[in-house]
């Protein structure tokens, strides 16, 4: 599985949105660890993502996710590591932590996927999404440089094979687990692909939980509110610095 990898110390493993590679999510977070040394950067692209390719024996999430531990195991061995997830990601981030809480010293969830069945999802419409010619340039450049080569380096066969199905998106077990150490949740309150609400609905699940519904964003969170999303992240690495031990 393709991975990058920035910095030395304790790990922190990024997982992109479902058919996104890594280079998005490395460009967003990589300022905030110019005030955070001691944190090895680890983004990967799953498999049918960015460069590593399809895995014809994974045919639904389950799978996906035993891909997924299985190179975080490679590269990290038996550290403990902190996990952040997009959209997608965040479901995967998740299932990790249900499997084993203990090994993990923090979650950042980005505009996570909670609900898997599209249908049965709380979604805002993007009526107040104000589109100012700066954000229609700052979300074009965005789809130039990310999303668009993303989703032509993506196997979407591959990736549509799963997703089209509900009972082979979802894993089996239900993710939830309670998590007592820094946690972020970052959501678009004009998010039409995952909302806000729904991540709302698992926030007793982590007591030290950091919540915030960001306005004028969408699912390609942060777009407009960059500075606000690096600061947030920040304030969540530190939390984990006070009590690297716990």
């Amino acid at each position: 599985m393709y991975y990058e990898s920035f910095g030395e110390g304790r790990p922190i493993v990024f997982l992109p949105g479902w058919g996104g590679a890594n280079g998005e999510g490395r460009d967003v977070h990589e300022p905030v660890f110019e005030e955070h040394p001691g944190w090895r950067r680890i983004y990967v692209d799953p498999p049918g993502t960015g460069k590593t390719p399809s895995v014809p024996s994974i045919t639904d999430q389950d799978g996906m996710l035993d891909a997924i531990a299985a190179t975080i195991e490679d590269l990290v061995g038996g550290e403990r590591f902190a996990l952040a997830g997009t959209s997608a990601g965040g479901l995967h981030a998740r299932g990790l932590v249900k499997r084993d809480p203990a090994r993990i010293l923090g979650l950042l969830l980005r505009v996570p996927g909670i609900v898997v069945d599209r249908t049965k999802r709380t979604l805002p419409t993007d009526q107040f999404l104000l589109r100012s010619e700066a954000f229609v340039a700052a979300w074009q450049d965005k789809q130039d440089r990310y999303y668009d080569p993303a989703e032509q380096q993506a196997d979407l066969e591959f990736l549509g094979h799963i997703q089209s199905d509900v009972s082979r998106y979802a894993l089996r077990e239900d993710p939830a687990a309670r998590f007592e150490r820094p946690t972020l949740i970052v959501t678009g309150r004009q998010d039409t692909m995952t909302g806000y609400a729904d991540a709302w609905s698992v926030i007793e699940d982590y007591p030290r939980a950091t919540y915030a519904v960001l306005d004028q964003e969408d699912h390609d969170l942060p777009v407009r509110r960059n500075g606000l999303y690096q600061a947030l992240v920040s304030d969540w690495v530190r939390r984990m610095e006070e009590h690297p031990d716990a």
